[in-house]
């Protein structure tokens, strides 16, 4: 979670630029946590507290209505929907973190990144996102080396 906070913060100031830097300070005024934060804070919540994602995604969204949401995301958030909007972008991914660190089997990873992210982004190239980038942090927390983590994604 620290990491992928922190990795949020420091790319915030590019977020959307399409802008590739090598030299930078890691943190300066331009730099703020995100939406990409917000939520996986949001996941984070559900996993330890209980809960479904869908309301806890609208709680947080109420909390911290300015952290740069999509459109699409921000429309969904403010209509109070329970239904996902069929996003294939890569939001389920970025908040998924708190899932590889939760369960103690890659199947039950593999099975709660799909819940998580489908609350929104419940196309299936969202869900594999998701799916990959949570398998990975199971497979890192699991003392799977670079190699090994490659070949299972």
């Amino acid at each position: 979670m620290i990491g992928a906070i922190a990795g949020d913060i420091v790319g915030s100031r590019w977020e959307g630029s399409g802008r590739k830097e090598t030299q930078f300070d890691l943190f300066d005024r331009g730099c703020r946590f995100t939406d990409d934060s917000v939520l996986s804070i949001a996941v984070a919540d559900c996993l330890l507290n209980g809960g479904s994602y869908g309301p806890m995604f609208h709680l947080y969204y109420e909390r911290y209505p300015y952290a740069g949401y999509g459109s699409w995301f921000a429309e969904w958030a403010r209509s109070r929907s329970d239904r996902p909007y069929g996003s294939f972008g890569n939001g389920g991914a970025m908040r998924v973190v708190p899932v590889g660190w939760a369960f103690d089997s890659a199947d039950d990873v593999l099975r709660e990144a799909e819940r998580s992210a489908a609350v929104t982004h419940d196309h299936p190239e969202g869900v594999k996102g998701a799916r990959a980038v949570a398998l990975a942090v199971f497979l890192a927390r699991s003392d799977g080396t670079k190699g090994e983590i490659r070949d299972e994604l």
